[in-house]
């Protein structure tokens, strides 16, 4: 099954090329330029991943990003200015699945895209005992959900990966570095936020108090650390 891209991009050329590499690597491209029409046709068409620049006509990236978040589950891989900290954790708190500074090469970005589909669960796939359950809380590899306290908890591709990690290690300290070198295969330079960001996210779904959090918890100068109780 041929998978399906909305690369929303206002740069004409620029998407032109970029779309013309994807597609000889067996991607189906579509292209859009303007963010409010984009919108419409990610919750339509719902493609299974959106390459999604931050400055667009009609409605910027976060906009679009905000609003399809609850409604589309297929990824989000936001394109944002270079050395711009801001748009890569504003994107990740709006629900963006990855993010790629720009100009970018395309076999970086087809990497990235590559990196990004492999997460995603395949159709059929059941729940073969590949799960993880403490107290009211139950996170299933297989069909890639979790639950708490018998409720379904709305999960990003990128907060999925980082939930299951740091529950596979639960009641042990996980550094930036631990989780970065897994989920993107890059080092943490002291710099990049997006763990903290994701963490944070993940708090607020799993209704941990982020003044006082006992489940996913934060070890100064360490890391994080999933606790094994605090679930019911």
């Amino acid at each position: 099954m041929t998978t399906r891209i909305l690369l929303v991009e206002d740069d004409e050329r620029l998407a032109e090329l970029t779309a013309e590499y994807l597609s000889r690597n067996d991607l189906d491209v579509a292209i859009e330029a303007r963010g409010d029409v984009a919108e419409t046709r990610i919750l339509a068409e719902q493609p299974d991943l959106v390459i999604l620049d931050v400055m667009l006509p009609g409605k910027d990236g976060f906009e679009v990003c905000r609003a399809v978040r609850q409604q589309y589950r297929g990824v989000i891989l936001m394109l944002t200015a270079r050395d711009e900290d801001f748009d890569q954790i504003l994107g990740l708190e709006l629900g963006a699945d990855d993010y790629i500074a720009k100009p970018v090469q395309p076999r970086v970005l087809l990497a990235r895209i590559k990196a990004l589909l492999r997460r995603l669960p395949t159709p059929g796939d059941t729940d073969t005992g590949d799960s993880q359950v403490f107290g009211q809380f139950r996170i299933s590899q297989a069909t890639r959900t979790a639950t708490l306290n018998g409720q379904s908890i709305d999960l990003t591709t990128a907060e999925f990966d980082l939930l299951w990690l740091l529950a596979s290690h639960a009641g042990n300290v996980l550094s930036r570095d631990d989780l970065l070198q897994e989920l993107r295969g890059i080092g943490f330079d002291g710099l990049d936020r997006s763990i903290d960001a994701r963490i944070s996210r993940l708090r607020k779904k799993l209704n941990d108090d982020p003044e006082n959090p006992t489940r996913i918890k934060t070890v100064r100068g360490k890391g994080y650390l999933f606790s094994k109780h605090d679930w019911n």
